[in-house]
């Protein structure tokens, strides 16, 4: 069985685990966690970067950075993991969900601005698949009515609109270094502080509510408790093993996209046929070959499809239930019932093909062109 993910190692892991374990210091703030502080803030151009535990826990940081309080209301898309809306309403938040635009999967910007009223105090754009979202749309509207912009780009490292590295356009931008993404630590992420009016508390938060950063450069012989914060530092042996990763990330970034590429050229004319449609990039964006999808007719074909991929030994996997329709918004959040057409429509008709760096792309293409004829043929 060909695996949908295979984590991808450089080779040099074990050997930066190593040295940061000879070192004698294991918790964060060590040799390895500044060498990735420095390397997102150098590639990404942004004025502060903090690692975090998980993509979730940048989330988590960047609400309370918002000051996310009882009642706001923060806008997001429906189609996203649930880490996205679980970290704003820990605070309180309220999610408002809109629909996504069927060409990229990103929320639609244009529907934004109507969601908007005296309580909505953030816009959480989520740039699916490292597609970046429409940003310069999105600022504009932040601007306008004066909110925060959090960019969840947890699938977005390496990817850039118009030039710019995706997380690092709002005012924070949250990153996830899952093993299922293209760079890696296992479990872990990071927060990008844009807004420099942040970058003081962030630290702060991010050291449990605590001046210890102050403490640990010296500046101050003793550090008190100052704010709320939590637990949101990854330990160095993480660090050590994600510097590995950071290291080859233009590597991993070209291979993946050699991949996708070749996925795309070889089913181009599959989708002129009508049988199924396949990631359409616009302009602005520059992706790092995160996933690729393929959106079928119906949600029959779409299961019949990994059915068969999987008699052939390929693993496919279709991706999130919209939070819109989960048990949890529904009975816990008292949200009215709201139909967002694209959604619901594309949610149920979609499916992922594996793409990791050493698989056999020429036979899992040449199982997704057979299986679709199979399912054709049948129909």
């Amino acid at each position: 069985m060909i695996p949908f993910n295979k984590p991808y190692l450089t080779g040099k892991e074990i050997e930066y685990i190593n040295k940061a374990n000879s070192s004698g210091k294991l918790t964060g703030n060590g040799y390895f966690t500044s060498k990735c502080k420095k390397w997102l803030e150098i590639n990404t151009c942004t004025n502060s970067a903090l690692l975090t535990n998980s993509c979730t826990a940048a989330l988590e940081m960047a609400a309370i950075l918002a000051d996310i309080k009882n009642g706001d209301e923060i806008i997001m898309p429906s189609y996203t993991f649930v880490s996205t809306a679980n970290a704003f309403v820990l605070r309180g938040g309220k999610p408002v969900f809109v629909d996504i635009d069927p060409n990229t999967l990103n929320m639609d910007w244009k529907l934004i601005e109507g969601q908007i009223n005296k309580k909505t105090k953030a816009i959480v754009p989520v740039h699916y698949a490292g597609f970046g979202c429409d940003m310069d749309e999105i600022m504009k509207i932040a601007k306008k009515y004066n909110l925060l912009v959090i960019e969840d780009a947890a699938q977005g490292v390496m990817s850039k609109y118009k030039g710019k590295a995706l997380g690092s356009i709002g005012d924070l931008g949250c990153y996830s270094f899952h093993e299922t993404k293209n760079i890696i630590s296992g479990e872990g992420g990071a927060i990008l502080i844009n807004n420099k009016k942040l970058k003081e508390r962030a630290e702060i938060i991010s050291e449990k509510g605590t001046n210890r950063n102050l403490f640990n450069k010296g500046q101050i012989d003793k550090y008190s408790w100052l704010d709320i914060g939590s637990s949101f530092l990854p330990g160095e042996l993480t660090a050590a093993f994600l510097f590995a990763q950071m290291e080859e990330a233009k590597k991993i970034t070209k291979e993946r996209l050699k991949i996708w590429n070749y996925y795309e050229n070889g089913l181009r004319n599959i989708e002129v046929e009508g049988l199924i449609s396949i990631p359409k990039l616009q302009k602005y964006t520059e992706h790092n070959g995160h996933l690729f999808y393929l959106i079928h007719k119906n949600n029959y074909e779409r299961d019949l499809f990994i059915k068969k991929m999987s008699k052939k030994g390929v693993m496919v996997v279709f991706h999130y239930i919209p939070l819109h329709i989960s048990p949890y918004a529904k009975n816990k959040l008292n949200f009215k019932k709201q139909s967002l057409i694209f959604t619901e429509s594309l949610f149920d008709r979609i499916s992922r093909i594996p793409l990791w760096l050493g698989l056999n792309k020429e036979y899992v293409l040449k199982s997704v062109i057979e299986s679709l004829y199979e399912i054709k043929k049948e129909n």
